[in-house]
């Protein structure tokens, strides 16, 4: 079946008994009951005082919580804003405040965080609300109790406003203008499309990865709006993620490097324990995938391995399996409704093959960082926007990645780039996870270092780092090699697998003059 979906509202109202959601304890839910609570969810908001253009703010982890909030948002006109739960109290506070969100709904999980939280952004109390027990905050139960399951007056299409983990300084808001239609006069998951992913069908999509991070919560609502089944992950482990997909025949997911290197240091006899021919697009995105690591997956789960780039503010390429084993490297060709540019430092057009700054350009409309005129302006050249990565594209329009500018190393006036380093040092067996940076060096400028999260087994020390120098030595040009190698228990990266290189930097820099 391929005729456009009327979006979810419309498909729980003409067959409200389909699942369309199964949570992470297992539980299925009807249609019509997610609508109900969304519906529900709206009345209640919009009897605290919240109207449209109004925002409120989320530190929930994967359930059906989160999915109800994004659906209520989504049909009255309010901005959802999704904080990672791992946040701390006072960064959670920054993003409430800065939002300008009316309400808070958190989990007893971060119950601390979240009160704090509430308490340094300055909000009510008659607008904290918890699921589960939080003192001091409303429980979420009793917002809905008694409200209508009926769809709310007013119906107008809502965006969710993501902040951005940013470099340096602190997140910002991405903020859309609200288009000021009803939401079934937008098509709300057609671009999944562009992956080859088609609507209705037996299609069952698996999220296992927090719903906070923009690409796993549009892949999702996308999915849901376009008929599929949800199964929802809490915690990913590669072991249950295999057992959920030849459980559930999952057909799509959305994924991150890390997982696949999780996946793939399972035994051979727990991968092969499971079928997962039910998969038709695992679609990568957010960090750079080694290549030896996508070949193995391309060699364990087939061409379904497909890859995006794509920035939180909009615009993407993508390629599939058969492209990239073509033209290894690449993120693919630009999306039907986005355009890439390479530029030099002088915001001019660069020709196949040279490296620059990649920009990117949504052909359905702009955003604005929010409260941030001069990001907003010094991160564009015209109605492109760059998020600092550095690239080239080919003769036939395919990008090709290099590292973020900020993560480039000028030593001796030679531009290197980490990802490369990091990749040879994760085919190392010793090796779980890897980041390659720029450290002071008082004739050169910078120095390349290594730090390393020894794979389980191995013990970090001198000998191992003297092995790991000597592997990079023989697959590196000497001037790319680490000078010195260091060690970590465990990598700081958040649940998507973007690794928070500045933390590991920032030592090495204290009292030095680099932006981290």
């Amino acid at each position: 079946m391929t005729d456009r979906p009327k979006g979810f509202w419309a498909q729980a109202t003409e067959d409200p008994d389909r699942t369309v959601l199964v949570t992470p304890t297992g539980e299925a839910w009807p249609a019509g009951r997610l609508h109900a609570a969304a519906n529900r969810l709206v009345h209640a908001l919009r009897q605290a005082g919240l109207r449209t253009g109004d925002a409120f703010a989320t530190v929930l982890p994967n359930g059906v919580e989160f999915l109800t909030a994004h659906l209520a948002a989504t049909q009255a006109g309010f901005y959802l804003v999704p904080v990672n739960h791992h946040l701390v109290a006072p960064e959670i506070a920054w993003i409430v405040s800065d939002s300008g969100a009316k309400a808070l709904i958190a989990h007893e999980r971060r119950s601390d965080a979240a009160r704090a939280a509430a308490d340094e952004a300055g909000l009510p109390a008659d607008r904290r609300y918890a699921v589960g027990d939080i003192a001091g905050f409303r429980p979420y139960a009793a917002l809905l109790d008694g409200m209508p399951d009926t769809p709310p007056a007013g119906r107008t299409l809502g965006w969710v406003m993501n902040y951005t983990s940013g470099t340096t300084g602190r997140p910002r808001g991405i903020r859309r203008p609200l288009p000021g239609r009803a939401p079934e006069d937008s098509h709300l998951g057609g671009f999944l499309g562009f992956f080859g992913i088609e609507p209705f069908g037996d299609n069952v999509h698996l999220v296992c990865s927090p719903l906070y991070h923009t690409a796993v919560l549009q892949f999702a609502a996308a999915s849901l709006h376009i008929g599929h089944r949800l199964v929802l992950m809490d915690k990913w482990t590669p072991e249950e993620m295999l057992r959920l997909i030849e459980t559930h025949r999952c057909t799509h997911t959305h994924m991150v490097p890390t997982q696949f290197q999780r996946l793939l240091a399972l035994p051979r006899k727990v991968r092969d324990a499971y079928d997962v021919s039910s998969m038709r697009h695992a679609v990568h995105g957010a960090a750079p995938c080694p290549d030896h690591v996508k070949r193995a997956m391309i060699g364990w789960w087939g061409k379904c391995v497909e890859e995006y780039y794509a920035a939180s503010e909009g615009g993407g390429a993508f390629v599939t399996a058969e492209e990239w084993l073509s033209r290894p490297g690449t993120v693919g060709r630009a999306w039907p409704i986005s355009e890439i540019a390479v530029l030099d430092d002088d915001g001019k057009p660069l020709p196949a093959g040279r490296m620059g700054t990649v920009y990117l350009r949504m052909t359905t409309g702009g955003f604005a960082y929010h409260k941030d005129a001069d990001k907003t302006r010094t991160s564009r050249v015209g109605d492109f926007f760059t998020v600092g990565d550095l690239g080239f594209l080919d003769e036939d329009g395919y990008l090709y990645l290099r590292d973020r500018k900020i993560d480039l190393i000028i030593s001796g006036g030679v531009n290197i780039y980490p990802a490369e380093i990091e990749s040879v040092l994760l085919r190392h067996p010793a090796v779980a996870d890897a980041a390659v940076f720029g450290i002071p060096h008082d004739d050169w400028g910078e120095e390349v270092k290594a730090v390393v999260e020894p794979a389980d087994g191995f013990t970090a020390g001198d000998a191992l780092a003297a092995e790991l120098l000597d592997h990079c030595a023989r697959r590196l040009a000497g001037f790319k090699c680490p000078k010195s190698v260091d060690f970590t228990a465990v990598m700081p990266r958040d649940p998507n697998g973007k690794l928070y290189k500045r933390h590991l930097r920032q030592p090495y820099w204290d009292g030095r003059d680099r932006a981290v």
